[in-house]
């Protein structure tokens, strides 16, 4: 497997620990009625900025995945993976690892700065597929 595969999996692997995560918190703060409930009204009471700020973490990894994946599986199913092409992969993933407990510590402006180093790492890694 390419190192661009790898990080692809491991970076999957990460975001289903942060919804886990998110989820046992979530649970805890607002009782299993209400998240196993269809959630057709408003939960019984708000989250905690901590809990509320995880939540759109997994929000921005699912939006962060799927810039992501394409151009990982691009450059890793076609054989265009080069020592290059592993760095940004591994750089996008090492600001993903940063960029978690950032967001839910609230750490401005550092969390919106590692946010950019991912971002431009996938652009780098897409522009690296078409060349």
């Amino acid at each position: 497997m390419t190192p661009e595969l790898t990080t692809l999996a491991l970076t999957v692997l990460l975001h289903m620990s942060l919804m886990a995560a998110y989820s046992v918190k979530a649970n805890r703060e607002l009782g299993p009625d209400y998240p196993m409930s269809p959630r057709d009204g408003a939960p019984p009471k708000p989250l905690s900025p901590a809990c509320a700020r995880m939540q759109r973490s997994v929000n921005n990894s699912f939006e962060s995945l799927i810039l992501f994946a394409p151009v990982a599986l691009m450059v890793g199913l076609t054989g265009q993976s080069t020592g290059v092409t592993a760095t940004f992969a591994v750089i996008f993933l090492i600001a993903r690892l940063l960029y978690i407990p950032a967001y839910v510590m609230g750490l401005v402006p550092w969390r919106s700065m590692i946010w950019g180093v991912g971002f431009f790492a996938t652009l780098a890694l897409a522009i690296a597929a078409l060349i």
